[in-house]
């Protein structure tokens, strides 16, 4: 990172460069601190909220959930306002909307007051600026890894998160889990200036920023359609499943809050570890749909057995840990789906409009868990999680098989139509490219290939001969590019 000259890089190289691995591991910490911040409180706040005053069963999961309405409504403005006026801004002011709503949710004593605080949580809505930011810093051929690390980072989050939050919360309280959130997002907004490189310009990108001329494209697709749907259902039935699980644990299997990470620990990390082998097997084998069916009837079944036994330590134990070995199962595959269902070129869009119904699927969940919780109890919302589910078994059941074929993005430089025309046939005629779309504006081909067969050298060769690391300032304000030699 010490060069400040222009220098070209080896057409031949598959690796990240230093600076683009700097940039998505800081980045991806930035957002694991953040969903650490709201799913913490996801094993505990049912507990917490009856002492509250004005609470009722639907105001607890309208504060479970009331965060995903607010994320869904701000998150593709707040992108959308990184590219008028900067990435860092935008996420700096987002952590500090994020740190905000922690201080009200702490600071409350009514029900009201911490839906409060929870709907400024969603409202700092900072995931799409930084995929924005992510591909500013990374090269288009190195973007796929370095989503792929931020969406590792979100799941080791999760997991650590709902594991965690029972054995914070037996020390400082969830109210000292609120403290704790603002503090995490204060550290976000440390990394983000002190850790995060700074690009120089900051430009649209397609495959990770919405266009929206293409939301009727992405929303006419059925599969595409089929998967928001999934996704929706999966945080729908995780948030319901929250809000009447702690009360089961404690008045039905008779277990003392302060206990309850023994069940969710030993639980979420043998799932973390089964789970495994079946992404393996959907991506390497290519058992993509199967192992989705199976997932998703796993879950259901996990709901199921917690509607006729949740009155056993173990019974539950047992069905969070089908649960929770399907829900990542999903939660690894679902985007790469998106990916394979979406023309490369609008792949934005669709992770948009996917992040959007999970966020909402959060929102639904919560305040459904709390109505059903209120009018017929705990089984009810198990019942009705186990019957979303079965509806969304039969959606993957009538979905194509996926293609296999993944992103990958060459930079071709500005071209006329005749040479885009001409760069897109000749690329299309590589052995394990699926599709090739060349954009004038852009200067960007966007591919689907086959990662098992195709030579990422052969598209490489089309890449412009100029094309360096992104630009970025160093602390003084310097311009700087990453060498080769830092590789």
């Amino acid at each position: 990172m010490n060069s400040s000259k222009e220098q070209k890089i080896d057409n031949s190289t598959d690796a990240m460069s230093s600076l683009e691995k700097r940039a998505a591991n800081s980045l991806a910490s930035i957002y694991a601190l953040r969903m650490m911040g709201l799913f913490m409180i996801l094993p505990v706040f049912s507990l917490y909220g009856e002492g509250l005053a004005g609470s009722s069963a639907f105001l607890i999961g309208l504060a479970i959930g009331i965060y995903g309405l607010t994320q869904a409504i701000f998150q593709i403005p707040f992108g959308m306002l990184s590219d008028r006026i900067g990435r860092k801004p935008v996420i700096a002011a987002g952590l500090v909307i994020f740190a905000i709503g922690s201080v009200v949710a702490a600071m409350a004593d009514t029900m009201l007051g911490v839906i409060f605080g929870r709907a400024l949580q969603g409202a700092g809505a900072i995931a799409a600026a930084i995929m924005a930011l992510t591909a500013d810093l990374t090269r288009e051929e190195q973007r796929v890894k370095a989503m792929a690390i931020i969406g590792i980072s979100i799941g080791v989050a999760f997991a650590f998160s709902l594991a965690a939050g029972p054995v914070i919360s037996s020390f400082i309280g969830v109210q000292g889990i609120f403290w704790l959130t603002a503090v995490l997002a204060i550290g976000g907004i440390y990394v983000l200036f002190k850790v995060v490189p700074t690009p120089v310009n900051s430009t649209f990108h397609r495959d990770t920023e919405p266009v929206p001329a293409q939301f009727k494209n992405v929303l006419r697709n059925p599969e595409l359609l089929r998967l928001d749907a999934g996704i929706f259902i999966l945080h729908m039935v995780l948030t319901s499943t929250f809000v009447v699980l702690p009360l089961a644990l404690r008045d039905n299997a008779g277990l003392e809050s302060a206990e309850h990470w023994w069940v969710y620990l030993p639980v979420l990390l043998l799932a973390l570890a089964i789970m495994i082998p079946f992404v393996i097997v959907a991506e390497k084998r290519r058992r993509m749909k199967q192992i989705m069916f199976g997932a998703v009837v796993a879950l259901a079944v996990a709901e199921f057995l917690l509607l006729i036994n949740h009155g056993s330590v173990i019974s539950i134990m047992v069905a969070l840990l089908v649960f929770f070995i399907a829900f990542n199962v999903l939660e690894a595959t679902l985007p790469s789906m998106i990916v394979k269902a979406a023309q490369p070129h609008i792949k934005g869009t669709a992770m948009g409009v996917y992040s959007s119904s999970q966020f909402l699927g959060a929102f639904i969940g919560g305040v459904v868990g709390g109505t059903l919780y209120g009018l017929i109890g705990v089984g009810g919302v198990f019942a009705f999680c186990g019957l979303a589910l079965l509806y969304w078994a039969y959606i993957v059941y009538t979905m194509a098989e996926p293609t296999y074929h993944g992103s990958f993005m060459v930079k071709v430089g500005p071209v006329d139509a005749a040479r885009a025309k001409q760069l897109a046939q000749e690329m299309s005629v590589i052995k394990g490219v699926a599709e090739v779309i060349v954009l004038q504006e852009d200067g960007i081909a966007y591919l689907k290939i086959d990662n098992d067969v195709v030579d990422k050298n052969e598209l490489l060769a089309f890449r412009v001969q100029d094309t360096i690391d992104p630009e970025i300032k160093d602390n003084d304000g310097n311009t700087q590019q990453a060498s080769v030699a830092d590789r």
